[in-house]
């Protein structure tokens, strides 16, 4: 079974979260339809705020041409149909979700197989990591919000794409790095074979997570739950 040879002399483990850790339906259709709704009332609500403010003017530098503030609105609504990836958009959604998020209107529901494995790995001396394209705000939003309560303390670090894109060898040597563990002694786990396929060429271990969501036609390992891997 790949899951069990792949965890041998492990120091660390990196997570990603979208089909990984909880199901791809949650960040679809939960997250960012509640961002879409919430979002001009959110600017109307926080008007004036100094984090908020930056973000606006970022996002018109982004546009590259003057914007009025209905427009930067549109703007940013434009970008969450488009799907964008962009830094001040991330941003706001994370400001908009942490709001969700203490309301009680959103929990991030984890694969029941997650939160007892993260323990029991804490436990045995792992230190553990995420790496998703959400930002880091909402990453410890997502942990800290949990169906298995505040997880986020079980982290010794997030990244985003801010260390590089995820299909990028270059983003995990850069992890590697700046946890201080050998690329040898780090196993990532992500649904994207191509994500797998990168940290692999940075030196890492790797295994894909399939949840059944979807075929995937790859030869990458692939393991169905965290519980297949023995640590």
């Amino acid at each position: 079974m790949p899951g069990l040879e792949a965890t041998e002399g492990l120091a660390g483990i990196v997570l990603d979260v979208e089909g990984t850790v909880c199901g791809v339906e949650f960040v679809r259709e939960i997250l960012f339809p509640y961002a879409r709704r919430h979002l001009a009332a959110y600017l109307d609500d926080h008007a004036g705020e100094t984090q908020l403010e930056g973000i606006l003017a970022e996002t018109r530098q982004r546009a590259g041409r003057p914007l009025t503030r209905d427009q930067t609105r549109d703007q940013l609504l434009q970008w969450m149909a488009d799907d964008r990836k962009l830094a001040p958009l991330k941003s706001l959604q994370g400001l908009i979700w942490e709001a969700g998020y203490r309301s009680g209107q959103l929990l991030a529901p984890l694969y029941p197989d997650v939160a007892p494995l993260l323990r029991e790995w804490r436990s045995r001396g792992l230190r553990l990591y995420v790496y998703s394209s959400g930002s880091v705000h909402a990453q410890r939003l997502f942990f800290a919000h949990s169906t298995h309560g505040d997880l986020s303390a079980m982290f010794d670090g997030y990244f985003d794409t801010g260390v590089g894109g995820k299909l990028d060898p270059a983003s995990y040597a850069a992890i590697a790095e700046r946890t201080g563990l050998a690329p040898g002694s780090l196993l990532f786990l992500s649904d994207h074979a191509g994500e797998v396929a990168a940290a692999a060429a940075a030196g890492w271990r790797a295994l894909r997570v399939d949840r059944g969501a979807a075929s995937v036609e790859t030869d990458a390992a692939a393991i169905r739950s965290f519980d297949e891997l023995s640590v």
